[in-house]
């Protein structure tokens, strides 16, 4: 009897059932890019998202589903920057930062062009002075103008 073509999602699924439980490591990111070629970095990260897989700072990246999301995505970037990762941590926030001011350009809706936009401003903020971001975020969330539905302030 044939199997149907295993889906990367199939594939990605079967190789995370097959290893030890804990974050997906920068190495590990490397390997599964190469396993699911060819692959986006953001569909991948998708995935991992979907399948609840924890993932390092640097794998993970910038989470823009919320601006909880954002916020603790930026302030566990934050912590990886000290460490000397800042290249790295830089370039993910950069692409993060373009990816959202796009997505405010494109999005036909208010009030997600705003949102996009906001969290386009948050990044510059982290990329101005990483360690400014912290308090800038309590200050900004503070902000009852800028309290949004699940995105509970402080």
């Amino acid at each position: 009897m044939a199997t149907a073509k295993q889906t990367k999602r199939d594939r990605l699924r079967a190789y995370l059932d097959s290893r030890a439980p804990g974050a997906v490591t920068l190495d590990e990111w490397r390997r599964i890019r190469e396993m699911l070629a060819p692959v986006s970095e953001s569909y991948l990260r998708e995935l991992l998202r979907e399948m609840a897989a924890p993932m390092e700072p640097l794998v993970a990246g910038v989470d823009q589903s919320s601006f909880q999301a954002l916020e603790a995505s930026l302030l566990a970037l934050l912590e990886v920057y000290r460490q000397g990762s800042d290249r790295a941590c830089r370039k993910l926030v950069i692409q993060a930062k373009v990816h959202a001011r796009w997505a405010s350009r494109r999005a036909k809706d208010g009030a997600k062009r705003r949102e996009k936009h906001e969290m386009a401003e948050w990044m510059l903020v982290w990329l101005e002075n990483p360690a400014v971001f912290p308090p800038w975020a309590r200050m900004r969330k503070a902000d009852p103008r800028f309290t949004r539905p699940g995105d509970s302030p402080g």
